[in-house]
């Protein structure tokens, strides 16, 4: 298992870490959650348009970050971080749809727009400390 990956992920209550252990897993979680919510909430029409693209960008962004964790390299965990971040950027746009297209009140987006944010904040800290790690 990689080392930073491990250390990184360690639970505060001092079990095994695994992705799940996460932090950034757990916001792009949470995250990901609130936008199945928010599709429920679109118009009929939207189901397989807007409405399945938000669902599977922030799907694909706690799914990268499985899939990274567990590939137990490097170089390849990060590469699945970015992944992970152009998709967070992807549903960034997605919700600026939601927005013009009013299906989402301004400050509901702010609030997602922020969320977002900072899992890619959080998210950018894991990829440096999995870089800090490669070097070490």
């Amino acid at each position: 298992m990689s080392k930073g990956a491990a250390e990184w992920g360690e639970a505060v209550s001092g079990t095994k870490a695994t992705f799940e252990t996460l932090e950034v897993r757990k916001m792009a979680r949470k995250l990901r959650t609130e936008m199945a919510n928010l599709a429920k909430t679109f118009p009929q029409e939207e189901k397989y348009r807007l409405a399945d693209q938000i669902i599977r960008s922030s799907r694909y962004v706690t799914a990268n970050i499985a899939e990274g964790y567990g590939r137990y390299h490097y170089q390849e965990n990060i590469k699945y971080c970015r992944q992970a971040r152009g998709s967070l950027f992807e549903l960034l746009d997605h919700l600026y749809v939601a927005l013009d297209e009013q299906y989402i009140a301004a400050d509901l987006f702010n609030d997602f727009k922020l969320g977002t944010f900072n899992v890619i904040k959080i998210l950018n800290g894991y990829i440096k400390h999995i870089k800090n790690q490669k070097t070490d």
